[in-house]
């Protein structure tokens, strides 16, 4: 499903989930050394913004199995610029478990 980098026209569901996934990668760079609260507020937004594309074309923009590609290309992406998401989602699971 990955769109993002062709020319795809922004008026379209890929174009803003293309949109969406460039925002996105603007906010990577330096996350690795962030705080887990800073690196959960990036998650946060590129989700939402996900979800409200997929609002705005009627439930369409993507499939259960795009959302999936999309997920696991989000944990690629933090991987890469060096979040260790598991360790992050176990520190989420607890502080959420603690009324944080």
């Amino acid at each position: 499903m990955r769109v993002h980098g062709s020319a795809v026209p922004r008026g379209t569901a890929y174009g803003a989930i293309d949109a969406v996934l460039d925002a996105f990668e603007g906010e990577l760079p330096g996350l690795g050394e962030a705080p887990d609260e800073q690196v959960f507020a990036v998650v946060e937004r590129v989700v939402l913004a996900l979800n409200a594309v997929d609002d705005a074309h009627n439930g369409s923009a993507f499939e259960t199995d795009e959302r999936e590609e999309l997920c696991d290309y989000i944990d690629e992406s933090l991987t890469e610029h060096g979040v260790d998401v598991v360790a992050l989602a176990v520190f989420r699971t607890v502080h959420l478990h603690r009324g944080g």
